[in-house]
């Protein structure tokens, strides 16, 4: 049986668009969420490449803002991560839920698939804020039948060793966990790609 690494096929482009969370705040650049998760991914035999297009500090709005030029028109797939800043900052949940759709409508016009990476609210925001911000991701992979990561933190939260010292941001350790957590998702997203990829 061929590998799928052979020579002749292109790569699978997708572009990893998010914040500090995928940027790789404070990591060396190959220990960036993006860097990370393409070299599980060609471990696991997957012909891909994923840009880098995260921003610290970036909310669901200056994503919305920069959208355009920060995705190429080859872009076979996108892993949307945003949110976590709106949430720590206290955004309205409709704010940040308008934004987010606005994005995978737009890359939607494009023809560019998107993976949904979600974010939970932090507990001392409330269980109301919670609920409503919360339920924001699946609402839209429903909406858009999306391929849904619900948390991208999964297995990292309130875990100290895999954290940075300001507590919020994963160390080298902690994108090593959210990547292997991911991968499966990313895997089925890659697989709904097949037409685009050949």
């Amino acid at each position: 049986m061929p590998s799928r690494a052979t020579p002749d096929v292109p790569p699978v482009k997708l572009v990893a668009f998010g914040d500090s969370l995928t940027a790789g705040y404070r990591l060396p650049a190959n220990a960036a969420f993006p860097v990370v998760l393409e070299r599980a991914l060609k471990a696991r035999g997957r012909v891909v490449t994923v840009a880098n297009a995260g921003v610290s500090g970036d909310t669901t709005t200056g994503g919305l803002d920069r959208l355009d030029w920060s995705v190429p028109d080859d872009t076979n797939g996108v892993i949307l991560e945003l949110g976590a800043n709106d949430m720590l900052r206290g955004t309205d949940p409709a704010v940040t839920r308008k934004a987010l759709d606005a994005m995978i409508e737009r890359l939607k016009a494009r023809g560019i698939p998107v993976l949904l990476a979600g974010m939970k609210a932090s507990p001392n925001l409330g269980p109301d804020y919670a609920a409503r911000f919360d339920a924001i991701y699946p609402d839209l992979a429903k909406r858009y039948d999306l391929v849904l990561y619900p948390f991208f933190l999964d297995g990292i939260v309130g875990d100290r060793q895999a954290h940075l010292d300001d507590g919020l941001h994963p160390n080298a350790r902690g994108v090593e966990t959210i990547v292997a957590g991911m991968l499966p998702t990313v895997e089925t997203f890659l697989d709904r790609l097949h037409p685009q990829a050949r």
